[in-house]
């Protein structure tokens, strides 16, 4: 199966205009991901789809970049126009804002395509913090493995220890967090694009949703990696420690 890598790219952010240029480390942040995902064994090929030409010129020295139309509402559609226009069996998202990902977890999410259509990864919640905020995305799978539900509501709703403190309801269930990373056979990708906007993803504001309502299965990958992105300028200082430290 050939399988190839997109990181859909925009320079527009409302909380952090220009991020992925932004220098970290001695390299810009979109730099650090790409190399991270050259490390992937299962990824034929790593793709930068992005609408702008300052993105564009920079990712050009180090790696694939695509142009794509700046009109689509989401990074799904971003990289369904380079799909179409790349002879593959497979994609895989990878968020541009995450300079830390693992290669290996990139491998588990490609090789789980094999027998499924679409998969993504999540990791145990370990804090308070991330069990109770509706920014970290919860989901749910069944005894095969596949995806229930996503909710950025904690789920499930543990009955017995409803009355506890947050701590001692975390404990009582391996709960889980979606890593924002996602694999798709190309058909079901190119299909996935053409359905309309659903209501649950209307809702939740979580795309995956429209995946799931319209009968497409996500295999979850459980892995002990959990992400660390740079969505505001303030978490810039924290990855940019680690990264020296390696």
């Amino acid at each position: 199966m050939k399988t190839i890598g997109i990181i859909p790219a925009r320079y527009a952010s409302t909380r952090f205009p220009g991020k992925p240029l932004f220098e970290i480390a001695g390299k810009s942040l979109l730099q650090h991901v790409v190399e991270q995902c050259m490390k992937a064994r299962e990824l034929s090929e790593v793709v930068v789809a992005t609408d702008d030409t300052r993105i564009y010129e920079a990712a050009s020295e180090y790696c694939t970049v695509e142009m794509t139309s700046p009109e689509h509402p989401s990074g799904s559609d971003r990289i369904a126009e380079v799909a179409q226009r790349r002879n593959c069996d497979a994609v895989v998202n990878i968020q541009g804002d995450e300079p830390l990902i693992d290669p290996k977890v990139i491998d588990q999410v490609a090789l789980a395509l094999r027998g499924n259509e679409m998969s993504t990864a999540a990791t145990r919640i370990r804090t308070v913090e991330d069990f109770e905020s509706p920014n970290v995305v919860k989901v749910v799978v069944n005894a095969a493995g596949k995806a229930l539900y996503f909710s950025r509501r904690t789920i499930p709703f543990v009955r017995d220890v409803a009355g506890s403190s947050l701590k001692e309801q975390l404990a009582a269930f391996v709960f889980l967090k979606h890593l924002g990373i996602y694999g798709y056979r190309r058909e079901t990708l190119l299909k996935l694009v053409k359905f309309p906007l659903s209501p649950l993803e209307r809702a939740e504001k979580l795309e995956q949703l429209r995946a799931l309502e319209n009968g497409i299965q996500i295999a979850v990958v459980q892995v002990e990696y959990d992400s660390i992105g740079v969505d505001v300028p303030g978490d810039v200082e924290r990855v940019e420690r680690i990264l020296k430290s390696r």
